[in-house]
């Protein structure tokens, strides 16, 4: 919107009546003094709002500015960051160029569904990295604007506000839609901490069983974020068996599938978790994206795919949310789903960075190569600051931006997972990652010295 003067911006539209304030001279009666005064009081007056948007809490990059606020870093280090998990490799030329070639079809509308051609484009390539029995596109697959607004409004979907004491189950830490997607939907959160001896996996036998009766959706995350951990197919086949037991869907988040650093070792996926186990898709969607995989998360697409019964009443929900992936960026997300060559570069740029930043971090940090995304999950106990603490001063004194794990989790079962540990997000090039990790290690040293 374009900025206007103040003193242009006061003045009357043509036929704007005077007596309102900034609409030009105010008539001195006391028919005028009243009705501002009715004016200043229906601006006080409290909106009816949906009240359970009063349940959710600040997003941890707002806690995160908030810790960071009163900080002044040095200016003769530029900064760096870690803290958002926002691609900066560069987007491949073959999404590009199809974004271009179809700028045309700017003028259509597009449908909730997503086009047939993108449709078979997402069959054929979880197909073939999920080593799948053919996925019927017009069944089995759901083009969406990007995972994030899937998670959310699958919640809306599938949840049973009206039933007493609905649980949405989430892992702990986590991707924070999740709980905010429950809480919207009229269920409560309830949190499976992750355990640093089951390599951050969730330990599920902890939950009680009259938990599982009341679920209804179970999130989780595979590869993990925060902690990179990627689910085995023993963590499935339980799964799948409680799923079976107590009727909750499944919706597995699996945008960080293809940041892996292994090329023979892919992450096990849940739809191929579930054809090797010898069952259908029954309650199980995953859901995928671009943004990570072709460094595209501007373009918000990706998909959801599985139980064709629940995509159908899924599609239904999203017809009316009105959430449909501009013509355009179909187009990209065709072209995206279809070149392996910039995926297998992109995941070689990762792998090359986790190789020299991982081992000079574990000097000072307990900190290991995750089993995939692009995330360091590091415990920073060591230095005898908490998480918080220790993202404050490593920003204040090297300028560097790292985010506390006790941000990403909640205070469940007498504990917070995340609590001891940040998050470091190496989106950034080499070199940029190279130099936050050798801030990082000279801050710990000179805590030690």
């Amino acid at each position: 919107m374009a900025a206007f003067p103040l003193a242009a911006a006061s003045r009357p539209s043509r036929g704007a009546p005077t007596g309102y304030p900034g609409c030009g001279r105010v008539r001195r009666d006391g028919a005028a003094a009243a009705q501002s005064s009715r004016f200043r009081f229906r601006r006080r007056e409290k909106l009816n709002v949906n009240p359970r948007l009063d349940s959710l809490q600040p997003y941890p990059f707002e806690k995160l500015r908030a810790l960071l606020k009163d900080s002044a870093p040095t200016a003769a280090l530029p900064h760096i960051s870690f803290g958002i998990g926002e691609p900066k490799h560069a987007t491949p030329k073959v999404v590009t160029d199809a974004v271009v070639a179809s700028l045309d079809t700017l003028a259509n509308y597009p449908a909730t569904a997503g086009s047939p051609a993108l449709r078979e484009a997402i069959a054929r390539w979880a197909t073939r990295r999920y080593g799948l029995p053919a996925l019927d596109p017009a069944t089995d697959v759901l083009p969406v604007s990007g995972s994030r607004e899937a998670l959310f409004a699958l919640a809306q979907a599938v949840v049973d506000g009206a039933r007493p004491d609905a649980v949405v189950l989430c892992p702990n830490p986590f991707y924070q839609i999740y709980e905010g997607a429950a809480l919207l939907a009229g269920a409560q959160p309830y949190f499976a901490n992750s355990d640093p001896a089951r390599n951050f996996a969730c330990d599920y036998s902890t939950v009680p069983r009259d938990v599982w009766s009341r679920t209804q959706l179970l999130y989780v995350c595979s590869p993990g974020n925060p902690t990179g951990a990627v689910l085995t197919l023993d963590d499935w086949r339980e799964l799948f068996a409680l799923a079976d037991e107590h009727g909750f869907v499944i919706a597995s988040d699996e945008c960080y599938s293809e940041i892996y650093f292994d090329e023979a070792r892919p992450p096990l996926g849940s739809l191929e978790a579930a054809h090797r186990l010898g069952r259908g898709f029954e309650r199980l969607v995953m859901l995928s994206s671009l943004s990570k995989r072709s460094n595209v998360p501007g373009m918000r697409s990706g998909f959801v795919a599985g139980d064709a019964q629940l995509l159908k009443r899924f599609l239904l929900y999203r017809t009316y949310h009105g959430a449909a992936l501009s013509p355009v960026y179909q187009a990209a997300s065709i072209a995206a789903w279809g070149d392996e060559t910039h995926v297998r570069d992109n995941r070689a740029r990762y792998a090359s960075k986790f190789s020299v930043v991982t081992p000079m971090l574990a000097e000072v940090l307990d900190v290991k190569l995750p089993d995939a995304a692009f995330y360091l999950w590091a415990n920073v106990a060591r230095t005898g600051l908490s998480d918080t603490e220790f993202a404050r001063r490593l920003y204040a004194d090297y300028n560097v931006t790292v985010l506390p794990g006790s941000y990403l989790a909640r205070d469940a079962h007498g504990a917070n997972p995340g609590r001891d540990f940040v998050r470091l997000a190496l989106v950034a090039n080499e070199s940029e990652c190279i130099e936050g990790a050798r801030r990082i290690v000279d801050f710990c040293r000179s805590l030690a010295a």
